[in-house]
């Protein structure tokens, strides 16, 4: 079943490279349909303009729209981590091969989309009923670049 809205993601020919990798990252996922130029243009006969696919039971679109525009911060994914295992498998494999590291639980890969690796404990932290903890967790995640749980807990323990 089709999403009614999906996110459209805008590559300068990367948009292939880039799903292979999205989709061999996230469980539950796959591409759905491949869509290429034909002789009309504007892109090369045969390669690709759409590849739409899902990850972790999201649907995306990923097109080869050109030189024109390129990704931001001010878009991002944001991934909701089970723990620090899946924080750093992510973490490691969205920064490989050209991705950089950012702050507070942020990277780009390597075709400069922006991700949030964050691991669901911030968020229970974060929801805590004392807003002292919520404040030691925040300061403590400003101070991160890959979150670790160990140090947000620390931190709202007030270590």
């Amino acid at each position: 079943m089709t999403q009614k809205i999906r996110t459209c993601l805008w590559f300068n020919g990367q948009a292939e490279a880039a799903v292979e990798l999205y989709t061999s990252v996230f469980r539950d996922s796959r591409i759905i349909d491949v869509t290429r130029y034909g002789k009309e243009g504007p892109g090369e006969p045969g390669s690709v303009l759409t590849i739409e696919f899902e990850i972790a039971g999201k649907e995306l679109i990923a097109l080869n729209g050109g030189p024109e525009f390129t990704f931001t911060e001010a878009v991002s994914l944001s991934v909701d981590c089970e723990d620090q295992t899946e924080v750093d498998d992510l973490w490691a494999a969205l920064t490989a091969s050209g991705g950089q590291e950012g702050p507070c639980g942020w990277l780009k890969d390597r075709f400069g989309l922006s991700w949030q690796i964050v691991p669901r404990r911030l968020t229970e932290l974060l929801g805590d009923a004392d807003p002292a903890v919520a404040g030691r967790v925040t300061a403590a995640m400003m101070k991160m670049g890959r979150l670790e749980v160990a140090t947000l807990e620390a931190a709202a323990r007030g270590e």
